[in-house]
């Protein structure tokens, strides 16, 4: 597919329609002009059309003006979220070997701001096309172990933004999202900045990464504001004590992991606004949605995507592998993803029900037991802001707490709720949680040993 995608996609539009406000309004015919200078920028420093452009770029309108020009060069863009390390990325580079790499002229601004104002270094790297006919290359989110590398054409990114206009619920012309994920990611790249631009809505990260600000992006007009982010988000807003009265306030959306019934309630209580739910993979993007709350925990796949229960686990239908460099089998086979996600379909309503990770299936003296309960039920006791359980050796729960606990009376409360095979052999208290750069639960047994006390 030709560049042209992206005028007719992403940047189609009156040149005055609103697409930006950080808080200063960035309208179509700015974001056109500054897409076009990145253009002549990256031409300079040697990217051609068939060649890969790395971005090692924050939230900015760097990011996104670099990223647009990239496409419509028809090149492809390698993103690289800016918080790996130099080792991780120079792996990364040598392993994609793009034309060209874009990093930020000095140090990135510290701090909990969500969007950021830089200057960039652009630098020539080599000088043949790219591997392979992708739009975009991601790394997959690490939770729960190594990054994969992913590849998605321009196709099956332009698919996935149509996807999102039948999906009932989501934001539409004249509304705006308060975003909350990194655009370097799934969520906040298609969900967020793509559907945004397609679709007319204005995107607006708040000032900073707090519940405060999340409130005040929203109060900042009085058109509807749909907050999207991931559930370590519902914290920050619930952290707010006495939020203002907010009616443009329709729903929050969150990807990434389930959201605890007794959560959800306490977040409708406080705000009066929906609490959606969306299911998705680096390698698909989206794949389903309940965006009201009703089915809670379960959800409807989007349109166009085909589900499929095998064996307990997830397949979603693939024509082609995502993965670069990698053939596994028991990732995708003859036209299906697998997702390593455990679920059931009912064959009445479609619905589908995540479990878990199939992973999390594990024999206890020839007893199964799903963590994901376990680690569910954990979440449901008093003063517990955060569960993660693995069997490591024996199941071992890592907790976060949001009050003084002791470790004995956690686990008289487990006795009450779960068999003893069940529950955990030790539970680990840790002021902080591992996470991945997009605010997913490290499962990685090695992290939490090293993050423990």
């Amino acid at each position: 597919m030709g560049a042209q995608w992206v005028d007719d996609v992403l940047l189609a539009g009156a040149a005055s329609d609103v697409c930006f406000r950080l808080p200063t309004p960035i309208d179509r015919g700015m974001l056109r002009r500054l897409v076009r200078d990145r253009q002549s920028e990256l031409a300079e420093s040697g990217l051609r059309p068939g060649g890969a452009a790395a971005l090692r770029l924050p939230p900015s309108m760097a990011f996104i003006t670099h990223l647009l020009a990239i496409w419509r060069s028809g090149g492809q863009a390698i993103l690289l979220d800016h918080r790996l390390t130099d080792y991780e990325v120079r792996r990364a580079i040598e392993r994609l070997v793009p034309q060209v790499v874009v990093s930020p002229d000095g140090p990135v601004p510290a701090g909990l701001r969500t969007f950021v104002e830089i200057d960039t270094d652009v630098a020539s790297y080599s000088g043949h096309p790219a591997n392979t006919a992708h739009a975009v290359v991601q790394l997959s989110s690490g939770s729960t172990g190594p990054s994969k590398v992913i590849g998605r054409t321009a196709e099956d990114l332009i698919e996935e933004v149509l996807r999102y206009t039948q999906i009932d619920g989501v934001p539409t012309r004249g509304e705006r999202i308060i975003l909350l994920p990194s655009m370097v990611h799934v969520l906040g790249l298609v969900g967020g900045l793509m559907y945004g631009l397609h679709a007319g809505v204005e995107l607006v990260p708040p000032a900073r990464l707090t519940g405060d600000a999340i409130v005040q992006a929203i109060a900042s007009e009085t058109s509807p504001a749909t907050v999207l982010g991931v559930p370590f988000h519902i914290g920050l807003l619930a952290s707010v004590q006495e939020p203002p009265r907010l009616p443009q306030f329709k729903r929050m959306t969150t990807g990434g992991e389930l959201v605890p019934a007794a959560i959800a309630e306490a977040f409708v209580a406080k705000f009066g606004a929906s609490l959606g739910n969306m299911y998705g993979m680096t390698e698909v993007g989206v794949i389903g949605t309940d965006l009201y709350g009703a089915h809670r925990p379960s959800i409807r796949p989007a349109p166009g995507i085909e589900v499929r229960a095998v064996d307990g686990e997830l397949h979603i239908r693939r024509p082609e592998s995502p993965y670069l460099g990698l053939s596994d089998p028991s990732r995708w086979s003859d036209g299906w993803l697998h997702t390593k996600d455990a679920g059931v379909i009912d064959p009445e309503t479609g619905l589908v029900s995540i479990k878990g990770r199939l992973d999390s299936q594990v024999s206890v003296g020839g007893l199964k037991v799903d963590l994901t309960e376990v680690e569910y039920t954990i979440g449901t006791l008093r003063g517990v802001e955060a569960a993660v359980v693995v069997h490591d050796g024996a199941i071992t729960a890592y907790v976060q707490l949001n009050e003084q606990r002791d470790v004995a009376r956690i686990e008289s409360d487990l006795a009450q709720l779960l068999a003893s095979y069940k529950r955990p052999r030790s539970v680990r208290v840790l002021d902080q949680l591992p996470r991945t750069t997009t605010g997913k639960l490290v499962r990685d047994t090695t992290v939490l040993r090293k993050a423990a006390p």
